[in-house]
């Protein structure tokens, strides 16, 4: 779904489009730059559990209709509840939720960044497993402007980008473009807007010509393993690549190298 597309108000807050083994999830609240209320978040957890039992589906890309990716949470839906403490710890929680499901989901995800990512859209983005920007595209922290530091985006972004870097972006509420993300690390890639599809589609279909079993193997991994020691990581995932050596994507995969061909994945 092009970024650019108008989308009448009945529409499903969230779009999803299957093809090539790659599922496409578009945050569909143009007028409110895709900002995260409950029901958005909600439908995003559903597709994303949907696609975790899916063996069709090898990648996922998730983008912004409208002007932007995604501003965050929705604010006029957060004020207003004035000693409510149920209903943020459940607003919170449910995103939480949301961003540790995409860590854990088998196939990989791709963030397909324009506009602006704000806030909780900063944070999705550094969730995701990848992101390619258009070079006009904005990232940031801001809710210290308004009095509400961003505590679950810096879960996300500072295990995406160096320390000293990620707390100015928390403590000054400031944005940063689109090269600069790519030189922290929070991005892969920055790319002339009207290349962001192209590019976008050409790393997702990189990442699909792999064995889905050795990704998810891999996704697994990386997330668990950077989490431990240094010892403890050596310990770990030489179990992982025993376990993966014994697959038989990994003996075709050697087959299919030594004999100078394309390999033919199985999944198992």
């Amino acid at each position: 779904m092009p970024a650019e597309a108008a989308l009448s108000s009945d529409a499903p807050i969230l779009l999803r489009e299957d093809s090539e083994g790659i599922a496409r999830l578009t945050l569909n609240r143009p007028r409110q730059y895709n900002a995260l209320s409950a029901d958005l978040m909600s439908a995003l957890q559903a597709a994303l559990d949907e696609i975790a039992e899916d063996n069709q589906v090898r990648a996922v890309i998730i983008e912004g209709a409208g002007r932007g990716f995604c501003a965050g949470h929705d604010l006029k839906e957060l004020r207003g509840r004035s000693g409510d403490r149920e209903f943020y710890q459940a607003i919170f929680r449910q995103c939480s939720q949301l961003m540790v499901s995409i860590t854990g989901l088998p196939q990989p995800v791709i963030a397909k960044v324009h506009g602006i990512a704000t806030a909780a859209g900063c944070q999705l983005v550094a969730t995701c497993d990848l992101a390619v920007a258009d070079d006009a595209a904005h990232f940031g922290t801001p809710g210290v402007n308004i009095g509400l530091f961003c505590s679950t985006p810096m879960v996300a972004l500072s295990r995406a980008v160096p320390r000293k870097q990620a707390m100015e972006m928390l403590l000054t509420g400031d944005t940063i473009a689109a090269a600069e993300a790519v030189n922290l690390g929070l991005i892969n890639r920055a790319v002339p807007a009207e290349t962001l599809e192209e590019a976008t589609l050409e790393l997702t279909r990189k990442v699909v010509s792999k064995s889905p079993l050795t990704l998810k193997i891999g996704k697994e991994a990386f997330y668990r393993q950077i989490e431990y020691g240094l010892v403890e990581a050596y310990a770990y995932t030489a179990q992982v690549m025993t376990t993966n050596m014994l697959a038989r994507d990994a003996e075709e995969g050697i087959d299919a190298f030594i004999e100078k061909r394309k390999p033919q994945w199985e999944g198992r």
